[in-house]
C-alpha cells in the first residue's frame, strides 16, 4: 500500500564532498592532506573519533579516511558507531595496526577499503577516488528517492489509489470497477498522476514507486 510518507531528511547539496581524515599522527594527517589539495579534493583532519563526532552530521557528503588505533574512541569503535546511527559515509582504513583479522571484520562491516601504512600516495588517493565515487551515487539516488517521494505527496487521496492499482497492473476498466467510478473519471486521475509523478510510461511511474519506497534497515 503506497502512504502518505514523511521524508527523510538528507543533505540535498551540491556542495563538494570532504574527505574526512581521523588520524592521532599529526604528521601523517598533514601529509595527507597535501596529497588531497593536490588533487583538487577538500579535506578535514581530526586527532580523534570524538574530535570528528562532534563536527559530524548524519548526512554530511564525502568520505572518511580513518586510523584504527586512536586515543580514546578506536577506529573500530567509530565505525561501530556509524554503522549504528545508518551513516552512508564510504570508509576506508589506512592503518599502521593492521591484521588479517581486523581487516576482514572491517570490509564486512562496511569499509570499502583497508590500507595499511606506509601506503603508496597514489595508491591511498586512488581508493579515496573510488570511495567518492561510491559516495557520489548513493547521493544521486537518494536525491531521485526524496523527488520521487514529494511527487507522491502531491498526489489527492483519491490519485494514490488509482496509482496504487495501475502500479500492481490493473487496467481502467478494473480500476473503475474497484473505485465505483467511471472510466472516464479514472482516465482524468490516472493522467493528473502521470503529470504529477513526471513521467510518460507505466515503467517509469512503477520505477518512481518502487525508488520512493524506504527499505528496512
Amino acid at each position: 500500500m503506497i502512504t502518505h510518507l514523511p521524508l527523510r531528511e538528507a543533505q540535498t547539496t551540491d556542495a563538494k564532498p570532504v574527505v574526512y581524515l581521523v588520524d592521532g599522527d599529526r604528521a601523517h594527517r598533514d601529509l595527507l592532506g597535501q596529497l588531497l589539495d593536490a588533487a583538487g579534493l577538500k579535506s578535514q583532519a581530526y586527532a580523534t573519533a570524538e574530535a570528528f563526532l562532534a563536527s559530524w552530521h548524519p548526512h554530511v557528503r564525502g568520505c572518511l579516511v580513518l586510523e584504527a588505533q586512536l586515543p580514546g574512541m578506536s577506529g573500530t569503535e567509530l565505525q561501530e558507531h556509524l554503522r549504528a546511527k545508518h551513516a552512508s559515509l564510504p570508509l576506508i582504513y589506512n592503518t599502521g595496526h593492521g591484521s588479517v583479522a581486523l581487516a576482514v571484520s572491517a570490509l564486512k562491516k562496511g569499509a570499502v577499503d583497508f590500507i595499511e601504512k606506509p601506503a603508496d600516495g597514489q595508491l591511498l588517493l586512488k581508493a579515496i577516488r573510488s570511495a567518492l565515487e561510491v559516495e557520489q551515487k548513493q547521493f544521486e539516488h537518494h536525491r531521485q528517492e526524496l523527488d520521487a517521494q514529494r511527487r507522491i505527496e502531491q498526489l489527492t487521496p483519491r490519485e494514490r489509489e488509482v496509482l496504487e492499482l495501475i502500479v500492481i497492473g490493473r487496467l481502467n476498466k478494473q480500476i473503475a470497477d474497484d473505485l465505483g467510478i467511471s472510466i472516464k473519471t479514472v482516465e482524468v486521475h490516472r493522467a493528473r498522476v502521470m503529470e504529477k509523478m513526471g513521467v510518460s510510461s507505466l515503467a517509469e511511474l512503477v520505477q518512481h514507486v518502487m525508488i520512493s519506497t524506504p527499505k528496512e534497515a
